[in-house]
């Protein structure tokens, strides 16, 4: 059984206690139907309705694979945290699965603890994986590295682009931003989106949490609130995939808090503003999705937000034309931040050479065809995102893969294998430090170091 430590189990021990009304057994998954038989099974975050929308996946991937039998688990999370501590039940129990969909918030996590590198998969059928790399911008494979060794392969991803009211941008006399546009810029525009605006409306809508809150302003402004570096290695993967790419890494590598970096401070305080002069929101915490009918309906002139959106304004009834996207403004720099998704294979698997090729099915141009018909996720596949989004996304629908092309500094969330405790964390501290006077963000960065420290201090 893989090696889990005290934290990951008195984190699954939270959870329990948190209101998880299953038994031993369900938690377990000895419940599951089909559990014992030879078969790979995969788990996902999400409900029996989204492991049934996986048939024609498994469908396409036993055609190809006659002796090979899938199954996929639906284990729903309330986030991905908690999807996570799930899985780690599962592993203490001994009835780990196979592989497991992991996003950017556990690939540290389960690189360090729960899954296998995929190395020695990759260099063996390193012919037959060339053409995916050559569709993949390598920021998203950087991404998956850890201490290396790359753990998983990229199917989806997003970073924070700036979607906007075509209405608000139009009643302001505004036009569309230009790429370079700065801080400043981005200020004015809210400004006069204020200024032309009645009612309940507000220029910025944004929300507390690790991916789209304050990580952006700190990417953009050459910072983050965690200390960035990276490790050493990978050259196994960059000379033979991406030669031109010389300064690459193993994977990101986040051990020090840097809240007290002056332009951390700086970045908040641009926030603070922003939310004392009424021209954003006070951040709300949770996910983006409650926000689709809000922009919709036209009271919020900008919010961040990545491509998953298209598919769910079109399904508010919005047109292409009633909103668009573009780039986050520049402040020292125009680094971007993105979070992606993946399979991971575990390390207590004892199939890992089917889930390998499982892997390698769901990358696939065939696979991911498959897999993904709408537009609810920016693809790791640049051929496919354009497929995507060409015929139904907003007007500049190019920004989205356009993101890591022309801004190649673009990087993944801040998230260690501690990354839970990360972002509770920085949640716990951001409301304090942008709402309050703007005496008090110096004092709330001081208790969000101290807190960071702990968290990544913790066994």
């Amino acid at each position: 059984m893989a090696d889990i430590s005290r934290r990951a189990l008195l984190g699954v021990a939270g959870a329990g206690a948190a209101g998880t009304a299953l038994s031993w057994k369900r938690l377990t998954g000895q419940d599951i139907p089909g559990r014992g038989r030879d078969e790979l099974s995969i788990a996902i975050n999400g409900t029996a309705q989204d492991a049934a929308s996986n048939q024609g996946l498994i469908d396409a991937f036993q055609r190809k694979h006659p002796d090979l039998s899938v199954r996929i688990v639906p284990i729903q999370g309330t986030d991905w945290s908690d999807f996570f501590a799930k899985i780690l039940t599962l592993v203490a129990a001994g009835t780990p699965p196979d592989v497991v969909m992991v996003a950017t918030e556990g690939t540290q996590l389960f690189a360090e603890r729960l899954a296998h590198p995929l190395d020695e998969f990759v260099m063996r059928d390193q012919e037959e994986m060339r053409e995916f790399f050559e569709d993949v911008h390598p920021s998203l494979i950087e991404a998956f590295m850890y201490q290396g060794s790359l753990f998983q392969l990229p199917l989806s991803w997003n970073a924070a682009n700036v979607y906007f009211s075509s209405q608000a941008m139009q009643r302001a006399g505004l036009e569309y931003p230009r790429q370079d546009w700065s801080w400043d810029d981005f200020r004015s525009y809210l400004v006069a989106m204020k200024k032309s605006a009645t009612g309940s409306f507000r220029p910025f809508f944004w929300t507390n949490r690790i991916w789209g809150g304050v990580v952006p302003w700190l990417y953009t402004n050459d910072t983050s609130f965690l200390k960035p570096s990276r490790f050493q290695g990978g050259e196994w993967l960059w000379e033979e995939f991406y030669p031109q790419e010389a300064h690459r890494s193993g994977g990101y590598r986040w051990t020090e808090p840097n809240a007290d970096d002056p332009k951390v401070l700086e970045s908040f305080e641009f926030l603070q503003s922003l939310v004392a002069e009424g021209l954003g929101s006070s951040p709300a915490q949770g996910g983006g999705n409650e926000l689709v009918s809000r922009f919709g309906s036209g009271v919020i002139g900008m919010t961040p937000s990545g491509g998953y959106w298209v598919h769910g304004l079109a399904g508010a009834g919005m047109q292409r034309d009633d909103y668009d996207v573009c780039y986050f403004p520049k402040g020292r720099t125009q680094q971007h931040q993105f979070g992606s998704a993946g399979y991971a294979i575990m390390k207590d698997s004892k199939r890992k050479d089917a889930a390998w090729e499982w892997l390698k099915f769901c990358v696939s141009r065939e696979g991911m065809q498959i897999a993904q018909k709408n537009p609810d996720s920016n693809s790791a596949r640049r051929s496919h995102n354009t497929a995507l989004y060409q015929g139904t996304g907003p007007k500049h629908w190019d920004v989205f893969y356009g993101t890591l092309d022309e801004f190649p500094t673009t990087a993944p969330i801040p998230a260690p294998p501690q990354a839970a405790a990360v972002e509770t964390a920085l949640i716990k501290n951001v409301l304090g430090a942008v709402t309050g006077s703007r005496a008090n963000v110096r004092k709330s960065l001081g208790t969000l170091q101290r807190d960071l420290s702990l968290a990544l201090g913790e066994e």
